[in-house]
């Protein structure tokens, strides 16, 4: 199956020659990614990569990338962090209807991870609450995409998390 996702990552000073980067990226098997380079010291690549899974497919383009790389630091793997009218446009509905929903299933409607203007979810949260409703047919490389997705955000974020504190918050977020 193929896979759409996105790896943004931080440079380290030395390693921002953009045509050096991006045929280090090619060799190191990302040839398979579109390299935006926009942002000093920043870098997207925007992958469809052919995989039996989407774990195997983010996992494998993280690999290629640290050995090509192996100062950049990740920021963001993608789509994960949505608002409703990402998750509208992703799912062929309207904003409207998308904010219907989260109202009338204020209950059960996965919560958000910032809530301000604009609200941001776990995609992958959302697809699977659709999922599991009748009426909405969800492209199954792109639930497995966000959901992997959100799993290694998550990890790399706990890995900055202080022991202490882990284990102190551990019985109060639960």
């Amino acid at each position: 199956m193929n896979y759409v996702f996105t790896l943004k990552y931080q440079l380290a000073p030395d390693d921002c020659d953009q045509e050096q980067l991006v045929e280090r990226l090619a060799q190191g098997g990302c040839d398979d990614a579109t390299i935006g380079v926009g942002l000093p010291g920043r870098i997207a690549l925007a992958f469809a990569r052919e995989s039996e899974s989407a774990w195997a497919a983010i996992y494998t383009a993280l690999q290629n990338v640290k050995e090509a790389v192996p100062s950049a630091r990740l920021v963001e793997a993608a789509p994960d962090f949505v608002g409703l009218t990402d998750v509208a446009d992703l799912t062929g509905m309207s904003r409207q209807n998308m904010r219907k929903l989260m109202l009338a299933h204020f209950a059960d409607f996965p919560q958000p991870v910032h809530e301000g203007s604009p609200s941001l979810w776990h995609l992958g949260d959302i697809l699977s609450w659709l999922s599991a409703r009748e009426g909405y047919s969800i492209d199954a490389a792109l639930l497995d995409t966000a959901c992997t997705a959100k799993q290694v955000n998550l990890a790399k974020d706990a890995r900055e998390v202080d022991a202490r504190v882990k284990r102190q918050l551990a019985e109060l977020v639960s």
